[in-house]
């Protein structure tokens, strides 16, 4: 749809240009399928979140939850030793990457974030008014240099998902640490930690600690992935004070559910799930990431929950991509972030795995 013959209210200059973010598929409702398409929990939801969500239905429902989700920040800062007064929760991390956009852009300014990074980022970015600047990735690994290149006065905010999606690559914490040396005290640097929790690499630290000792920092994290809580939309943030102090000047009042911070605060404490969890994904992990190699497939290391799957071409994506349905196993094409001729494919359960890979020996065989 255009604005231009539309006689109603226009949007913002801009927005129109904006490529609206395409989910993963869900594939068929009718047969067997296994959703390898969206870094979904293979293992599901701590039985202890579950039941707090559950607890906090009935009656409850009818009541305004905590505005500022205290229990749930108090229950983050227990676990990273944190102060709770520097943490801010929002639906998903997805609302804390907005907020900060809207709160440090204006139309004029400049965003920087990696070739290959989250597809949100140029979204908000956009929304806000400011133009996105893409920095060139080296072997699909975050470039420090190519970033520090494209500042310029007008930057104000550098996005870097590490680890990234959908590559899977991550910056250890001394190239962290080189990025932001060489950016100005007015730049915001924003680490999107979204799967911090699967990482298991000694020289890998997700930015608490460069938020503790800089005043132009935040790491964002969210309960989606490693928590199997994505139906909730929940997120958090960890910022210096006076970054959270204006984003919750701008957050809605009453922005994450009474049933979500419950269920948040029960998987926050549910160490013996959490630590299923990442056991789980670094077996099987290691054991995709062999199998595809062993088909001759390119495969992007990768310390997250998927692995990117590099097929040669777009049509032998496409391909396999429509073989794997046929068998019942849905993947994600990522041809929007400039990777035409890969698929990503999340870590799932057993047998998940063990069907895509059956499924992708047929294909390459044939």
């Amino acid at each position: 749809m255009t604005t231009e013959h539309f006689s109603g209210p226009r949007p913002k200059a801009g927005i129109m240009d904006i490529a609206a973010y395409v989910p993963g598929k869900s594939g068929p409702k009718l047969g067997k399928t296994f959703k390898l398409s969206s870094n979904e929990q293979p293992l599901g939801t701590s039985p202890a979140a579950v039941a707090a969500f559950q607890a906090a239905g009935g009656d409850a429902l009818a009541i305004y939850p905590n505005g500022t989700a205290a229990a749930l920040r108090e229950a983050l800062g227990a676990l990273h030793g944190l102060d709770p007064a520097r943490i801010i929760c929002g639906a998903g991390s997805d609302e804390i990457l907005q907020l900060l956009a809207h709160a440090y852009l204006s139309p004029g300014d400049e965003a920087i974030y990696s070739q290959y990074g989250f597809l949100v980022y140029p979204i908000v970015i956009a929304s806000n008014g400011a133009k996105a600047v893409v920095a060139p990735e080296h072997n699909r690994v975050a470039d420090v240099g190519a970033i520090l290149a494209r500042v310029t006065p007008k930057t104000k905010m550098v996005f870097l998902a590490n680890p990234n999606n959908p590559t899977g690559t991550y910056l250890p914490y001394e190239e962290l640490r080189r990025l932001h040396q060489g950016l100005p005290s007015h730049v915001m640097l924003v680490l999107d930690g979204a799967y911090a929790e699967f990482v298991v690499a000694n020289d890998y630290e997700a930015g608490i600690a460069m938020v503790n000792e800089n005043s132009n920092v935040v790491m964002t994290r969210t309960f989606s992935k490693i928590y199997g809580l994505a139906g909730l939309r929940l997120g958090w943030g960890y910022g210096p004070q006076a970054v959270i102090d204006v984003l919750n000047r701008i957050r809605g009042p009453f922005n994450v559910s009474g049933p979500g911070i419950a269920a948040g605060v029960a998987a926050v404490q549910d160490k013996d799930f959490m630590a299923r969890a990442i056991a789980h994904n670094t077996k099987w992990l290691a054991w995709l990431s062999t199998e595809l190699r062993a088909l001759c497939l390119g495969v992007t290391p990768s310390v997250a929950n998927f692995v990117l799957v590099d097929f040669g071409s777009p049509e032998r994506a496409a391909a396999a991509d429509k073989h794997l349905q046929s068998r019942g196993v849905i993947v994600r094409a990522v041809g929007a972030y400039g990777l035409p001729s890969c698929l990503r494919i999340s870590v799932g359960s057993e047998e998940g795995n063990r069907a895509a890979i059956a499924a992708l020996k047929e294909f390459c065989s044939g």
